[in-house]
């Protein structure tokens, strides 16, 4: 079975989206330990999930990317859970069969490797809810945002373990959480 994995950068009260956060971020300069950490994370990934705003963004921005990380995401397969998008681009397809949850749980009984789920929204709500995500990877930036939009909100309270620390340059750790099962 595969692992999934969601990555999501957060400020250090938690935001992650709204203008305030896109303010803040822009102050952080990833290192190049960022990266590295980017490389092992995606080096058993099989592809990646996203959502359709994430998509959009992604294929608009990654195909014009150069490097070890932009390779890699670049040539992974993409699966965009969407009720709107008729067609893809940039090595995607859209998640069949109306029920993205159900089609992610199939697609990760489909084999071995890991499934790398970046973006944040109603669909990482629904893969947390259906006990899909096997881990949680938060690159926790040094600025307070103030305002926007917060991680998973609305999910219900859920334990988790915490399974590592990184420090990744520049103020910023990822912090790797597992939900308690």
């Amino acid at each position: 079975m595969r692992k999934l994995i969601e990555y999501d950068h957060v400020s250090i009260d938690g935001r992650q989206a709204g203008e305030a956060w896109w303010t803040g971020q822009q102050q952080v300069v990833p290192g190049d330990q960022h990266f590295e950490y980017q490389l092992g994370l995606l080096s058993s990934a099989v592809g990646i999930l996203l959502g359709r705003v994430t998509y959009e963004g992604f294929a608009q921005t990654w195909p014009t990317m150069t490097g070890d990380v932009a390779d890699t995401i670049n040539s992974l397969p993409k699966y965009v859970a969407s009720r709107t998008l008729t067609e893809t681009t940039w090595n995607a397809e859209i998640l069949e069969g109306g029920d993205a949850v159900e089609a992610v749980a199939s697609l990760k009984e489909s084999g071995d490797g890991t499934l790398i789920k970046y973006g944040n929204g109603l669909f990482s709500r629904g893969l947390f809810e259906a006990g899909l995500i096997d881990e949680l990877h938060l690159s926790v930036s040094p600025f307070i945002a103030g305002s926007g939009e917060s991680l998973l909100s609305g999910l219900a309270t859920t334990a988790v373990d915490l399974i590592g620390v990184t420090e990744v340059g520049n103020g910023t750790v990822v912090l790797a959480y597992a939900p308690r099962r």
